[in-house]
């Protein structure tokens, strides 16, 4: 195992979670021999975080168009210049070890998790959006789609500790808002409703729980620590801390607990129990 952080390091060089990572990768390749290669290559022969972190996303994202080491200079320079994509990539660990029975460590959602992946691809290129650099941003939406089955438009806002279990048929507007501790499971949208232009997609508060299949249309506020249940279409807004079920959704009752994305709480009851799960 790697050494503790100890108390008196500076925070430069203190960083628990790649403390945590790091440890987790040195057991697993002694008791998975058939890994070691792999885990030092992606984990062990980095000397940071942001560093294993741009080494495994751009040999995930390269081809033989864009070779992986013009990625991972690329990926390098935004986690340079952009510090907050990698604060934002730890919140995300913290959150899908949280919020997720099948996350055991916090070295699962890094090595194979697509939903991860796709976010913290996201996030590298929203930098780039925003830097002007568009044909390469619009290039990386495109690369996450087809690995990942994973569509989030590169100007799209998303915050920090959202957590998107399995991932496959997400779909995330260009307008679209999702703020910080959202959690949101396979096949939701937050799309338009039309070919109109301008702000058009939905605003998801913080805290919010998107279950799956669930799909949110237009420019409407889904309020915070609120939840949508499965399969529902929302083309209305959902006040905060409430639940909305249905096709059309509607409002059914309170959301049932203070934090409904880390609750993780996706049953319809229909017992009356104003604090029920939806």
């Amino acid at each position: 195992m790697s050494k503790p952080v100890e108390k008196n390091q500076p925070l430069s060089v203190c960083d628990p979670v790649w403390e945590r990572v790091r440890g987790e990768a040195e057991d697993m390749a002694a008791g998975e021999p058939i890994l070691a290669s792999f885990l030092y290559s992606t984990i062990l022969n980095h000397r940071t975080f942001n560093d294993a972190l741009a080494y495994h996303l751009a040999q995930k994202l390269g081809n033989a168009e864009v070779h992986s080491m013009q990625l991972r200079e690329l990926f390098d320079e935004a986690l340079r210049e952009q510090p907050e994509i990698g604060e934002a990539t730890r919140a995300d660990i913290v959150a899908y070890y949280d919020r997720d029975p099948a996350c055991h460590s916090y070295i699962q959602p890094l090595l194979y998790f697509k939903g991860f992946h796709a976010l913290q691809a996201y996030r590298v290129a929203h930098w780039l959006w925003g830097e002007g650099r568009r044909a390469m941003a619009l290039y990386l939406q495109s690369r996450m789609s087809e690995l990942f089955a994973v569509d989030i438009h590169p100007a799209a806002k998303l915050g920090r500790g959202i957590f998107i279990d399995h991932a496959t048929g997400i779909v995330i507007g260009e307008t679209a808002v999702v703020e910080d501790d959202v959690s949101m499971l396979h096949g939701v949208t937050l799309g338009g409703t039309g070919k109109e232009t301008g702000d058009r997609h939905p605003k998801v508060r913080r805290g919010v729980l998107i279950s799956v299949g669930a799909k949110v249309l237009g420019n409407i506020e889904i309020g915070e620590y609120s939840r949508i249940g499965a399969g529902s279409v929302v083309l209305h807004e959902v006040p905060a801390h409430c639940t909305a079920v249905g096709v059309p959704a509607k409002i059914v009752g309170c959301a049932g607990c203070d934090k409904p994305a880390h609750a993780m709480d996706h049953i319809i009851r229909e017992d009356g129990d104003p604090g029920a799960g939806i």
